[in-house]
C-alpha cells in the first residue's frame, strides 16, 4: 500500500472517529457498516467512505450533530440514506438496506469494537454480509470486490442464516454457491431457516 493510500485511510478513520463521537454524544443509535466495518472485523482496508446504519427517526438528530461538528450535510434524491461531508470525505447515514428499514434489533446485535482510537458498535458479521449481498442484481453484480471482504469474515458469519435470508435472490444465492465451490465456506448450506431480516 503506497503512502497516498495510507493518508486516505488515516483521513477516513479520523472522519469515522469524529462522526461516531458526535453521534454518540447526541444519543443517536447507530452501527458501523460497509468497508470500515469489514476493516474493524479484520478485512484489508478498502476505505473510501464511512457507512453508518441508523433508524430513520434518528436521522434528524444525527444530521444536526454532524452539522454542529462542521460537516456539510446533503439530502440526496435516494430515499434510503442521507450524506454528510467532512472536508470532502463522505459519511453515509443509511436508514434502509434494500427496502429493509434499519431496526433496533439489528443495532442490538452490533458489537462494540475498536477501530483505531475509538470504540464503535460494528454490525454483526452475518448482518454485514447480508447487507452486502442483498443489493446484488442484474445491474449490480460485482463479485470480485465482495470476495476478499467475505473471505476475511467467513469464520464470523452464520452462513445458514445468510442463505435463509437471501435464498430468493438468484444473484446472492449464486454467490453463496461460488463461495462453496471456492472452499471459502464449507457446505452444504441449509437455507430453510427464518428468512426475515433484519
Amino acid at each position: 500500500m503506497g503512502s497516498h493510500s495510507h493518508e486516505v485511510t488515516d483521513a477516513i478513520l479520523e472522519t469515522l472517529k469524529r462522526a461516531s463521537t458526535g453521534l454518540k454524544d447526541a444519543d443517536v443509535r447507530f452501527a458501523l457498516a460497509g468497508g470500515c466495518a469489514a476493516y474493524a472485523r479484520g478485512a484489508a482496508p478498502s476505505l473510501h467512505d464511512v457507512d453508518f446504519v441508523l433508524p430513520q427517526e434518528d436521522v434528524p438528530t444525527a444530521l444536526e450533530a454532524l452539522r454542529d461538528l462542521g460537516f456539510e450535510t446533503v439530502k440526496p434524491p435516494e430515499d434510503w440514506l442521507v450524506k454528510a461531508y467532512d472536508e470532502g470525505r463522505l459519511v453515509d447515514l443509511i436508514f434502509s438496506l434494500c427496502n429493509h428499514p434499519v431496526t433496533p434489533e439489528l443495532l442490538k446485535r452490533a458489537e462494540p469494537m475498536k477501530v483505531p482510537a475509538v470504540i464503535v458498535p460494528v454490525l454483526e458479521a452475518t448482518d454485514l454480509v447480508i447487507s452486502w449481498l442483498l443489493p446484488l442484481s442484474e445491474h449490480n453484480c460485482d463479485y470480485s470486490s465482495l470476495l476478499p471482504q467475505v473471505r476475511a469474515l467467513r469464520e464470523q458469519v452464520d452462513w445458514n442464516r445468510v442463505a435463509a435470508v437471501l435464498w430468493d435472490s438468484p444473484y446472492a444465492s449464486t454467490f453463496l454457491t461460488l463461495l462453496e465451490r471456492l472452499d471459502v465456506i464449507k457446505g452444504p448450506i441449509d437455507p430453510t431457516g427464518d428468512p426475515s431480516w433484519p
